[in-house]
């Protein structure tokens, strides 16, 4: 039966060396790098990503306009689907007017279901183009979370992958100080065997 003595080393003891005591170091940094900078890393890359999402949705909001428009063709009809998921959307033709212009017609991304001469909102932007509609705060979380998560993701492997390489490093350093005391012992030993 193997018995794990824990903390060995940390302490004094003829079998430790150095490549051991640079191993228990890196273990105990590594520890506090995924509890401590792992979260860090992931909230300042959210609040980065949520400013810039924030500022992006706003500009939008100001850039683009919401306007009622008419549907001149059907839309392909709606998926059944489970409970909350929402219902896919299909470019279609519409037609519109604005105040003191021409009609206009183009494409647009409408619901499900929706039939010609139903009554639909596109969004326009400031040249009059058809785009979709304006980030909300829902697609602006969404935004952050995400690269928090990816942030947090990436430090951690960071910080793992740079463990890997050092504890290759230190067993093979260990290997090394082995094979130097061995040089030194083993003659001691072959003389008391024979």
């Amino acid at each position: 039966m193997r018995t794990r003595i824990r903390g060995w080393r940390w302490r004094r003891n003829p079998l430790r060396r150095r490549s051991d005591v640079v191993e228990a170091w890196t273990a105990l940094c590594v520890a506090v790098l995924l509890c401590v900078g792992g979260p860090l890393a992931g909230i300042a890359a959210g609040w980065w990503a949520y400013d810039g999402a924030r500022t992006r949705a706003e500009e939008q909001r100001s850039q683009r306009h919401r306007v009622p428009a008419e549907v001149t063709e059907h839309a392909p009809a709606a998926v059944p689907t489970s409970e909350g998921e929402r219902q896919p959307t299909y470019r279609v033709t519409v037609r519109w007017t604005e105040p003191g212009e021409p009609p206009r017609t183009d494409k647009a991304r409408v619901p499900a279901g929706t039939r010609s001469g139903d009554r639909a909102y596109i969004w326009l932007d400031d040249r009059g183009r058809v785009v979709p509609a304006p980030a909300d705060g829902t697609a602006v979380w969404q935004h952050t979370l995400s690269a928090g998560a990816c942030a947090t993701g990436l430090f951690a492997g960071g910080v793992l992958g740079t463990y890997a390489v050092v504890r290759r490093v230190a067993g093979r350093h260990r290997l090394a100080e082995w094979e130097q005391e061995w040089a030194y012992t083993g003659p001691e030993w072959r003389r008391h065997c024979t």
